[in-house]
């Protein structure tokens, strides 16, 4: 299902739900109700719910976005070793050379196609991308330098293997969500409170206050789905891209 989609209902679901709630409440409510006596008590705690709840969302949202910029990095940051393995072994003989750039190619085509993948719909990297991963790493470690110029590069080419390792393993540690589950625990429960103490006021059945009642509902359905969104940062919407490997690479097709 499309995640427009399911933006879509979840919104019109908390609409409905108000709605629904608000109409049943009036029909059972007594008939010498009187809306405007709601204690003050109850509306400085409503207003005091909706704060605290405000600035959980936003802290919740800051999280997620910021997880997915550092996904983002990861990607960069691997892609850039990468590529200067490529550029720096261009002093070694030929067929070392093209050797080293031969599995760190094949290494990028399987990392932007197969794994890629992977990582969007099982949360993980592949055990074939850490095998082409140690063939570069074997490639490069095991060569010994004929020439002082070719000793110059080796330690370079060694420390930027090192940072495509380290950016890659920071990729699989971040290709999961990033929220614990008592999290998402607490944002629903406290939209779902938040969403409640709009009829602790005594809500009437007039058009004006279903529409301002339905937007809020719609409102907090439309900031869970974004954290939801962003939980995610190689499988959901506003996802972390492979672009970097494309632009370093761009022998290597998505």
């Amino acid at each position: 299902m499309p995640e427009w989609l399911v933006l879509t209902l979840a919104m019109l679901a908390a609409c409905a739900v108000v709605v629904v709630i608000t109409l049943v409440r009036h029909r059972t409510a007594p008939e010498d109700e009187d809306p405007s006596e709601t204690p003050d008590v109850i509306e400085y705690m409503t207003m005091w719910i909706g704060v605290v709840y405000a600035i959980v969302l936003g802290l919740a949202i800051a999280g997620v976005w910021e997880a997915r910029n550092a996904a983002q990095d990861h990607v960069q940051a691997e892609a850039q070793a990468l590529h200067e393995i490529s550029e720096r072994v261009r002093v070694y003989p030929d067929d070392v050379r093209d050797r080293i750039r031969g599995d760190v190619n094949a290494y990028v085509g399987h990392v932007v196609t197969t794994e890629w993948k992977a990582m969007a719909d099982d949360g993980h990297v592949t055990e074939r991308g850490t095998e082409l991963l140690a063939r570069v790493r074997a490639d490069v470690t095991d060569y010994e330098p004929r020439t002082d110029f070719e000793a110059q590069a080796y330690q370079p080419v060694l420390d930027q293997m090192a940072a495509a390792d380290q950016a890659r393993n920071a990729r699989a540690d971040s290709a999961e969500p990033t929220m614990p589950g008592v999290v998402w625990f607490g944002l629903l429960v406290g939209g779902a409170v938040t969403i409640g103490m709009v009829f602790a006021l005594q809500i009437r059945r007039t058009t004006r206050e279903l529409v301002l009642a339905g937007l809020f509902s719609a409102l907090i359905a439309f900031l869970l789905f974004l954290i939801w969104d962003f939980d995610a940062p190689y499988s959901r919407g506003v996802t972390a891209s492979a672009d970097p490997f494309l632009s370093l690479f761009p022998g290597i097709k998505d």
